[in-house]
């Protein structure tokens, strides 16, 4: 059984990487892959995990990223798989990223403090771990201050697009993520679809525009994806040719229904698909 999607304290998760590991030793998990959002500083950690397990209980960690990609509606993430953490290039992109995200947490501080919530920087990245601070943090400040009763009230009443406290930050074009992702190595993956909010025909397409420009796979096999949506997104797949992967998009304590590997609880991915990746990595289309 294997996970290739989750979150760390290096983004928007609760556990370390290590803990992770533990979580995913228990599990009986066989691979692990780390995507945190727009950085790379968990996978060290990660690696440094793994390779301290008994050889009794053997875990390979894969090298991830997430990064969130400019679209006209919707939302698109796209996930490196295989990446060299080490390129020049991949790692100054991200710190670009992160870059945009500080100044537009800048903003999304001054809009909460002019709609009178009186929350402190400070608070804000009390919330989040050793690295990349973002709406779901301003959330849990929100919720400890008792201004909203959970998470979701915040963004659906301030943090989503289009609410009083959003702010748009900088993304990279589809085209160069993908681009980002397959120069350092890797091979890019669409993550979780049904963000993109397109009818299926237009789903069609846009997958198949996205494959001409190096993507290599998408995320069939996800928490939340119904079973019509499971098989759709595979058809999609077998169409364009490209590799069926899978996660359960495990954030730890911010979503405690959704366990590593197993997501809701019915969620299994493949273990193939772990060789499928490699086989694809740095190669693009």
């Amino acid at each position: 059984m294997i996970d290739l999607h989750c979150h760390s304290t290096y983004s928007d998760g609760s556990l370390t990487p290590a803990e992770l590991v533990a979580r995913a030793v228990e599990a009986g998990l066989t691979a692990l892959a780390l995507t945190d959002h727009d950085g790379t500083g968990g996978v060290g950690p990660l690696r440094e995990a793994c390779a301290a397990l008994p050889p009794t209980t053997p875990l390979l960690a894969i090298p991830g990223v997430e990064i969130s990609a400019e679209v006209e509606r919707g939302a698109m993430h796209l996930l490196g798989y295989f990446i060299d953490c080490a390129h020049g290039g991949l790692q100054e992109a991200l710190t670009h990223i992160r870059t945009g995200r500080e100044e537009r947490n800048r903003l999304i501080l001054g809009r909460l403090h002019e709609l009178g919530f009186a929350m402190t920087w400070e608070e804000v990245a009390a919330n989040a771990g050793e690295d990349v601070v973002g709406r779901p943090h301003f959330a849990q400040a929100m919720v400890a201050r008792g201004y909203v009763n959970n998470k979701q009230k915040a963004f659906e009443r301030f943090l989503a697009r289009g609410k009083a406290a959003y702010v748009e930050r900088f993304r990279f074009a589809p085209a160069d993520a993908i681009r980002l992702i397959t120069e350092a190595g890797g091979v890019a993956v669409l993550a979780h679809p049904g963000t993109l909010d397109l009818s299926t025909k237009r789903l069609r397409q846009q997958i198949g525009e996205l494959k001409k420009i190096g993507l290599g796979g998408i995320e069939v096999y996800y928490s939340t994806h119904a079973p019509e949506q499971e098989g759709l997104f595979a058809a999609v797949a077998r169409e364009w040719g490209l590799v069926a992967t899978g996660g359960s998009d495990f954030h730890g304590s911010g979503n405690p229904g959704i366990k590593l590997g197993r997501g809701f609880g019915s969620l299994h991915v493949p273990d193939e698909v772990v060789e499928q990746l490699r086989a694809r990595a740095g190669r693009g289309a």
